[in-house]
């Protein structure tokens, strides 16, 4: 069962002053449905909900992952392609981190108790709280290396691994 549900995130806005709305009440529908692994920008997400025929302003999409990513419930990724992504925020044991290509934007997940425990010692260490532990590992893929990455790759190429390849999330690093 995902950490947040309608009942729930309806009690926290209203015990903030804020109100559950469809809007917000259909994001979180598609973070609690959204497969493990998967995560998504704002503009995806409208993209999806428009889809969908559930369409909400990209500036309503915006705030409200914004405000859903300071309460707690979704979770802020920078990965390699110069926007936010956001996904689910799970709490630990389900703390995960992310191997990304720069080049083709191939994200993979894994889980490493040894970053986490770090992160909390440290944390601990400076009388602070852990909220959220991410590590962004980034790398260049083998296909990318190979066409000549980065002087020599065509200005059109486009790596067949982040087309074609689904991994599973779950990899396990230590």
């Amino acid at each position: 069962m995902p950490p947040y549900t309608t009942t729930s995130l309806k009690a926290e806005l209203n015990s903030r002053g804020w109100r559950l709305t469809p809007q917000r009440e259909k994001i979180l529908h598609v973070f609690q449905n959204l497969p493990r692994g998967n995560h998504l920008s704002a503009e995806e997400l409208f993209h999806l909900l428009e889809q969908r025929g559930e369409p909400i302003s990209l500036s309503t999409i915006y705030r409200s992952v914004k405000l859903m990513t300071r309460m707690g419930i979704l979770r802020e990724l920078e990965l390699a392609e110069g926007h936010k992504h956001y996904e689910l925020h799970q709490p630990h044991p389900h703390h995960h981190h992310h191997v990304v290509c720069i080049q083709c934007n191939r994200t993979i997940e894994f889980n490493s108790d040894s970053v986490l425990k770090q992160s909390l010692r440290q944390a601990e260490r400076e009388g602070l709280q852990l909220i959220d532990c991410q590590l962004n590992v980034m790398t260049i893929c083998p296909e990318a290396l190979r066409m000549g990455w980065p002087s020599s790759l065509p200005s059109d190429w486009a790596c067949s691994r982040a087309i074609s390849e689904e991994e599973p999330s779950n990899s396990q690093l230590s």
